[in-house]
């Protein structure tokens, strides 16, 4: 490496002219490369463009005039075939060979004319030839007394001995047939002719001559079966299957480039022949193509010219660039070697020389200009410098006592922190411990010499819950965000020793960036729920203790209030009737509460399966009939067609609970004489039961506490409805419970309507 750069450095340039020189002719051969590069793209182009229309418009010409030729034998046969002097009974058959031997000589591409009869023998023909030859199984013959009167190429079978070879090559026939009638109009026999395929070559050596000589250009005519009727030796007689080709087919005129099965690419123009009056014409395909490299040679020629000419300007350039940066560089020097002689001391002004141009006067000057402010900025340093330490000692006084103030604020912050009676733990964003007050060490029994450094989750989390952990924070990490900020959380940890407890917790982000951390705060509320269990037990207790007494005496006013005991007095039975509807109501909140301890302890239990829920509707309808018979409400039913397939996992009893609940509530609430509705529905792969009432809707400042529990609307019209408040809170929790959703809307004057939604099970027909 050293050796060839030993070898490039004395290459290189040394002043500002030589390189001056250098950029003009690297500038020269670049523009010139791309000047070429642009002219021979665009040259490319258009001589693709001029040469591919070009060739497709011979392509569509040479088919056009295949369509015209083939037209004109087609009608000029038909018309030959109603000749009365052919078909006449009293024409000889000199006469008539005679009539044929004339068109012959009209049209000398006729090789073949003749008639020939129903049974298929051939009666005359225009020279003689196959005169008693029978034909009928020629595809000709067989085909015009099938209404098919044209045959595509093929060789000469009958009469390939009796005719001699064109050009070396066998003789190939285009057959144009036509039935020809007697005078009672009846098919007497076939009028046929084979039309020599010279007459397409001369076609297109019509259409291609012309343009010959500037090109190697090949035309192909192609069956409808891709077979190469007429063109290069060899492909002549064999299926191709390029994609201009396929675009001839389509009935489409244009030129593509392609490569071959000879390996070469060519510009190809594609046309299709369709037919021309009343000659359906045989799906011919006409391809023109040309070799790329001959179509391309005159840009090649065009590219060869202008590098040539870029070479030549690029050396006129450099002797040019070499004489201008000598004129430019002179100047320059002297006012280096005047810089150079202050560099070493000399003050003294630089003048530039007189035929230095407009430029080198000004940077003499800016340089003077330099040299005097140099000299007065030196003599400022030197003040300077006599102030700086003066500067350096204020400046440290300064910090000296920032610094103290930090101190004694943080030293205030942690005498706060440490006087709190909650549990105060700093926590970075990797989860390490950096904070540990002295309600943190009474809290879980860690010093915080030993809390500080170790990670949170290890230190106060049970095992079960450190994946959660570490996973928020990692998710913290990502996307900034984190659920448990600004918010009163419950959750379990433990002390040194092992031992769970259950705190609340609230934590918040302070700092900004990589330093933020997470303060956290954390209140022992162990005791606080042992009451509340023990509340809890208190009222299973009661509950349990309640219900057996109550349910034998609502029994028993049951069946007085039903006659059992015989005719009571009208006052007695009032009195038994309301001690029915108060022990009902007694027994349904004895439920009540049991639902909800078992729900806080987890007891409840659900029998869950796939189901179909309009029964479930169906069975809540039915129960609340006789509380909405009471009311005067109508209970309606909304289910729309296909509502039998509407499934969802779910327990029947505890369903049928909920929207019991949902339908007393809307009874108690409905006006009489009103409706209350009972909707099923299945909405974006959602089931969806609704109870809309027609009652005064829900007070706004009560919306809030709707699935609270013992929440009652207190307003004077809803007061005497009754009820516990517990209702919506556990239909709330077993539709969680079940991974629903339940909501209401409601609009004051006009009603209210609960919505619950539950998760589709797949159908499984039986």
């Amino acid at each position: 490496m050293a050796t060839f750069r030993s070898l490039i450095d004395p290459l290189k340039p040394r002043g500002l002219g030589a390189w001056l020189a250098l950029a003009f002719s690297t500038l020269t051969v670049v523009l010139t490369l791309l000047l070429v590069e642009v002219v021979e793209s665009a040259s490319t182009e258009q001589v693709k463009n001029s040469i591919g229309h070009g060739l497709g418009e011979m392509a569509m010409q040479t088919a056009d005039k295949l369509d015209r030729g083939m037209y004109e034998r087609y009608r000029e046969v038909g018309l030959m075939a109603r000749r009365r002097d052919l078909v006449d009974p009293g024409t000889t058959q000199a006469e008539r060979r005679k009539v044929l031997a004339d068109m012959q000589e009209t049209y000398w591409y006729y090789e073949w004319i003749g008639m020939a009869g129903l049974d298929g023998k051939v009666l005359v023909e225009a020279r003689g030839l196959l005169e008693g030859a029978n034909v009928a199984q020629r595809p000709w013959f067989r085909d015009a007394l099938k209404g098919i009167h044209v045959g595509d190429v093929h060789e000469a079978v009958l009469l390939a001995k009796l005719l001699p070879a064109q050009d070396g090559e066998p003789r190939r026939f285009v057959d144009v047939a036509f039935p020809y009638a007697d005078a009672q109009g009846r098919p007497a026999g076939v009028l046929g002719v084979h039309l020599s395929w010279q007459w397409a070559r001369d076609v297109e050596r019509s259409i291609i001559a012309p343009v010959q000589m500037r090109g190697k250009v090949q035309a192909l005519i192609v069956s409808a079966e891709g077979v190469v009727l007429l063109g290069p030796e060899d492909l002549q007689g064999k299926t191709i299957d390029q994609p201009s080709l396929r675009e001839a087919r389509q009935r489409r005129t244009g030129y593509l480039v392609e490569e071959w099965p000879d390996g070469r690419s060519y510009l190809v123009g594609y046309g299709a022949t369709r037919g021309r009056g009343i000659y359906p014409g045989l799906g011919w395909n006409v391809l023109v193509r040309q070799d790329i490299g001959d179509a391309y040679q005159p840009v090649r020629r065009l590219r060869e010219r202008a590098l040539w000419s870029g070479a030549a300007l690029a050396v006129l350039f450099s002797v040019a660039g070499v004489l201008v940066a000598r004129r430019i560089t002179r100047p320059l020097g002297e006012l280096a070697d005047s810089a150079d002689r202050l560099r070493r001391g000399d003050t003294t002004a630089l003048v530039p020389s007189r035929d230095g141009y407009d430029e080198v006067r000004k940077l003499s000057g800016a340089l003077n200009a330099l040299v005097n402010n140099l000299v007065q900025r030196r003599a400022e340093l030197q003040d300077l410098n006599a102030t700086l330490e003066r500067r350096v000692e204020e400046r440290t006084r300064d910090l000296e006592r920032a610094l103290a103030a930090v101190r004694a604020s943080e030293q205030r912050i942690v005498a706060i922190v440490d006087a709190a009676q909650d549990a105060f733990v700093a926590v970075d964003q990797r989860g390490m411990i950096v904070d540990w007050n002295k309600a943190a060490e009474r809290m879980f029994g860690w010093r915080r010499h030993e809390a500080v450094g170790w990670p949170l989750a290890e230190l106060v989390v049970p095992e079960r819950h450190r994946a959660s952990v570490g996973k928020a924070l990692h998710a913290f990490r990502q996307t900034g965000q984190l659920g448990v900020l600004g918010r009163r959380l419950e959750r379990t940890v433990m002390n040194r020793q092992g031992a769970e407890f259950t705190i609340e917790m609230t934590a918040g982000l302070a700092g900004e960036g990589e330093d933020a951390f997470f303060s956290v705060f954390l209140h022992d509320i162990s005791e606080r729920k042992k009451i509340e269990r023990l509340k809890n037990e208190f009222i299973s207790t009661v509950s349990h203790e309640l219900r057996t007494p109550l349910t034998s005496i609502r029994a028993s006013l049951s069946m007085l209030d039903e006659g059992m005991a015989g005719e009571l007095a009208p006052d007695v039975a009032g009195l038994i009737r309301i001690a029915s509807q108060s022990a009902e109501r007694l027994v349904r909140m004895v439920n009540d509460l049991l639902d909800i301890q078992k729900m806080e302890s987890g007891m409840m239990e659900y029998r869950r399966a796939a189901q179909p829920l309009l029964p479930l509707a169906e069975h809540a309808l039915a129960s609340m009939q006789g509380q909405a018979r009471e009311a005067g409400v109508l209970l309606r039913l909304d289910r729309p067609q296909g509502a039998e397939q509407i499934r969802s996992e779910v327990d029947h009893d505890r369903m049928v609970q909920v929207l019991v609940n949902l339908l007393s509530n809307a009874i108690k609430f409905t006006p009489h004489g009103k409706a209350v509705t009972l909707g099923l529905s299945q909405l974006q792969g959602r089931a969806r039961l609704t109870v809309t009432d027609e009652g005064p809707g829900i007070p706004p400042e009560f919306r809030d506490r709707v699935f609270e529990r013992f929440a009652q609307a207190d307003s004077a019209d809803t007061r005497p409805k009754g009820g516990t408040g517990l209702g919506l809170s556990i239909s709330k929790a077993i539709v969680d419970e079940h991974g629903g959703t339940i909501v209401f809307e409601t609009e004051m004057g006009k009603g209210t309507r609960f919505v619950v939604e539950l998760p589709v099970a797949a159908h499984h027909p039986a």
